[in-house]
């Protein structure tokens, strides 16, 4: 297959991170696809729609990319396959967020990946997974998967259903270690632990709550009655923290948010949330910005 090679770039502007050969080689098919990292300067232009600090990038549901394959619809939140943005290639070391639906009884066929830490986050539907490792799972709504691409591994991805679509969050972290060994887990998480609260979900540590990933970030998850109001403490000084609203509204600091909007957040130590609907919920990605 022909691959693509990621070149040495910076990240943020800083010259701190370094791509290769091994990292991030993908299967050549334009959807599950990356194109090489441009010199883009400082990557996150500060929010001027924010009514908070200049240390904020907002952005909206309806400025994602947006790729309709027929059998895969999927936005894009940063550059990805055909979808190119110099002003949204990624928010630290989050590589990328897509928000897909795939249609039932279709799927992405078996590709490699390497040296990318990779996360599935169901939202409706069961999805099938087999990889080269000898693993073949379902998730679904409820579950977190975590895949440690490492030294290069392949698998394939399926609508488990033949009678309706399945959705999901697929979300790549650049690791802070190359070339470890492939790995793969999930875990069914309890919806009970994230009422009105953030839960954790993914962390550094395998001793930790939630599955676990060669990288310093932590993933929490939270569902709110209309009205509760919550803080979060940015676990890692030099991290942000990227806000991704599924369903809902809600105002983080001061900064309105509807459903599947993304506000990135750095140079702070906390941020507050109020839940303007019922029943909504925010995925948190607290990410290094530099590595």
């Amino acid at each position: 297959m022909d691959r693509k090679d990621f070149l040495r770039k910076g990240l943020m502007g800083t010259g701190m991170l370094v791509t290769s050969a091994a990292m991030g080689q993908v299967i050549k098919n334009d959807i599950d696809e990356l194109a090489p990292l441009e010199t883009i300067g400082f990557n996150h232009i500060p929010n001027t729609e924010s009514k908070i600090m200049s240390n904020t990038i907002l952005h909206r549901a309806s400025t994602r990319g947006d790729a309709n394959h027929g059998w895969l619809h999927s936005r894009h939140t940063f550059s990805f396959a055909n979808y190119h943005n110099p002003e949204r290639m990624h928010f630290g070391v989050l590589r990328v967020l897509n928000d897909d639906k795939v249609a039932a009884a279709r799927g992405f066929g078996t590709h490699p990946h390497d040296n990318m830490e990779i996360i599935s986050i169901p939202l409706d539907g069961d999805l099938e997974h087999k990889d080269s490792m000898g693993n073949v799972s379902v998730i679904k709504h409820g579950d977190i998967q975590v895949m440690s691409a490492g030294t290069g591994i392949t698998h394939s991805e399926y609508n488990k259903n033949s009678d309706k679509e399945v959705k999901f969050l697929q979300i790549w972290l650049f690791p802070n270690k190359k070339s470890v060994t492939p790995r793969y887990d999930q875990i069914t998480l309890n919806h009970k632990d994230r009422h009105n609260k953030f839960q954790q979900i993914l962390s550094p540590s395998p001793d930790d709550a939630g599955v676990w990933i060669h990288q310093d970030a932590w993933f929490h998850l939270g569902q709110f009655d209309n009205g509760a109001k919550t803080d979060y403490q940015i676990k890692r000084k030099g991290n942000g923290v990227y806000a991704f609203v599924i369903r809902g509204d809600v105002t983080i600091d001061g900064q309105a948010l509807h459903e599947r909007d993304g506000l990135g957040v750095w140079d702070a130590e906390k941020i507050s949330l109020i839940a303007n609907s019922q029943g909504a919920e925010v995925l948190l990605m607290d990410v290094p910005m530099t590595m």
